[in-house]
């Protein structure tokens, strides 16, 4: 069973999957130092896409041979960007990576009608990964960085996502909460409702391969002994694999608290809905969530 990011980087190894990344206006410290060692671990070839001068004078000062890369010469941000997703979009990438490049200049491009990455009427969303010491597993998490207040139909496909990101990550019947303030039947509150009824085509097996319940307090979703004290009967609570937030504000909180407040933890996170996993991490992440965010994309697509 993969319980954490090491357990992660020992089953690519040891299955011998290496995957090709492409990384656009790669020319910061942490995507090339990140890649590096990535490339070092043997999961990923990679092409570092805009101005050499400025990749080599990284590569130089965080002690990276520039051999290891593929460089493809842009000095032009927008137009390095560009040519990173055109790279993909002809099939010569598995994997595509932001560096530097602000995060609206990075979704433009993908979102391109004729040379993006998104399918006719498909969805775009967002998948973190979260191993914390407080949790006995990875808890696998959307939308926090997409999908502003998604309605029904867009929970549907959120949750088809995440359920085939954490089957990548080997668990064949993922248990899928759907949070809201309350673990009650609250008709006051949408998320409570729309929980309820997410779970309910789990149970019908509108949504496949995966055990649901909802709604869920987020006490209830992970923490076992809340459970006892609240006598609550689920199949999910206090063992969640995945879960489901009611929108961006409360996944987003939930992602960087965990990241701000919490020590010990270790997170990952892409775009799915793509025709190959995007990964989004922040300029200002480090060198382990990018890391970590390239395993996450590379099981993804193994």
């Amino acid at each position: 069973m993969i319980a954490n990011f090491n357990d992660v980087f020992a089953e690519l190894k040891a299955g011998g999957i290496c995957k090709k990344m492409v990384a656009a206006w790669a020319v910061d410290e942490h995507t090339i130092e990140a890649a590096s060692k990535a490339v070092d671990m043997g999961i990923v070839k990679v092409v570092l896409v805009g101005d050499e001068q400025l990749i080599r004078e990284v590569c130089a000062k965080i002690g990276a041979d520039p051999a290891k890369f593929e460089i493809v010469h842009e000095p032009v941000e927008l137009k390095a960007v560009a040519k990173a997703v055109q790279l993909v979009h002809d099939g010569e990438g598995d994997v595509l990576m932001k560096g530097l490049c602000s995060t609206d200049k990075f979704l433009r491009a993908i979102l391109n009608k004729e040379t993006g990455l998104l399918p006719p009427k498909g969805l775009l969303s967002h998948v973190g990964v979260i191993e914390n010491p407080n949790y006995h597993k990875l808890i696998f998490l959307t939308d926090m960085a997409v999908i502003p207040a998604p309605d029904f139909r867009q929970k549907v496909k959120m949750t088809g996502f995440v359920t085939d990101v954490a089957r990548a990550f080997g668990i064949a019947k993922p248990k899928v909460a759907f949070i809201a303030a309350s673990e009650q039947m609250l008709d006051s509150m949408p998320a409570c409702m729309e929980g309820a009824m997410l779970a309910k085509m789990c149970d019908r097996g509108q949504i496949k391969s995966c055990i649901g319940d909802g709604p869920l307090a987020l006490d209830v979703a992970i923490d076992a002994e809340s459970v006892q004290i609240k006598k609550l009967q689920s199949p999910v609570a206090g063992d969640a694999d995945c879960l489901v937030f009611p929108n961006i504000e409360s996944a987003n909180v939930f992602w960087k608290t965990n990241s701000k407040l919490a020590t010990g933890v270790r997170q990952a996170g892409m775009l799915v809905g793509t025709k190959v996993p995007c990964i989004l991490a922040s300029r200002a992440d480090s060198v382990d969530t990018k890391l970590n965010s390239i395993a996450e994309a590379v099981m993804f697509v193994k």
